[in-house]
């Protein structure tokens, strides 16, 4: 008797008949029954991901998006996107990874989980040339009478405030924006990433002047929404994959170590 009350209690309740709640869907699963592979990025950051003659895309994460959706075999989708609203665009579900050359921060990190690092650059220093001499370093801007200039939401705008926080801050929504400043001789310096300001200063020979040692260390990573074991496990073999397969190595050389490619862009 007592334990048909109990029984009847629990249903009555709604304990003993409800179903177990299912597993979420990983973002794996849910590309391969799409079929399609979105990837976010935000297009002008040399040589990671870039627009060619034709509006193609291109670049070192634009080539490695390709061969993620080849071995998965779906199709891939670009998704180019500004900067400072990539993460929340990830979190809305408008693509699946961005494979931007994203920086893995701990602030970062507490709103997207990050696979294993593909890549490590580093903040370097673009001065405008009449500057050489008299700047050696990043600790000699340290002083408000320099202006610097820096991409909106980038780790190089946050290297600036952290370790040059008396030098006059100028904030730009791209890259561009922010280069051609030196190049017009308008602010001191431009603090960037290390290959991108290496092809910066390659193109700009006698207007611009490159301090190369970067001062920061940034290990590069993919990102996914949390809590998405699967897709992150799956990533990080293919990383490793390639990475022992001599595949990374060929796609390094081709976006790094040559320069063949600037002759596709506009």
């Amino acid at each position: 008797m007592i334990k048909k009350l109990i029984l009847s209690t629990l249903l009555f309740c709604g304990i003993a008949t409800a179903a177990p709640t299912p597993a979420p869907t990983s973002t794996l699963d849910a590309v391969l029954e799409r079929g399609v592979l979105r990837v976010g990025f935000d297009a002008g950051y040399q040589p990671f991901e870039m627009t060619n003659k034709q509006g193609q895309y291109i670049g070192f994460d634009v080539d490695l998006a390709k061969m993620v959706a080849k071995e998965m075999g779906v199709k891939v989708e670009f998704v180019n996107t500004a900067w400072d609203g990539i993460i929340p665009a990830l979190l809305t579900n408008k693509f699946d990874v961005i494979m931007g050359g994203m920086t893995v921060t701990p602030q970062r990190n507490l709103r997207v989980n990050f696979a294993d690092p593909y890549i490590v650059v580093g903040q370097t220093i673009v001065l405008r040339k009449e500057k050489a001499g008299e700047i050696k370093s990043f600790t000699d801007l340290n002083d408000p009478k320099y202006k610097i200039a820096v991409k909106l939401g980038t780790t190089g705008e946050q290297a600036v405030k952290r370790l040059i926080p008396k030098a006059t801050l100028l904030q730009f929504e791209t890259q561009d924006d922010a280069k051609l400043e030196v190049i017009n001789g308008k602010v001191d310096a431009f603090v960037y990433d290390l290959p991108y300001n290496a092809i910066f200063a390659s193109q700009n020979q006698g207007a611009v002047v490159h301090l190369d040692k970067p001062f920061t260390f940034e290990p590069l990573a993919w990102a996914i929404r949390k809590g998405d074991q699967d897709t992150l496990n799956w990533f990080n073999n293919y990383l490793r994959q390639i990475k022992g397969d001599g595949s990374y190595d060929r796609l390094y050389k081709k976006w790094f170590e040559s320069n063949a490619w600037l002759n596709q862009l506009k």
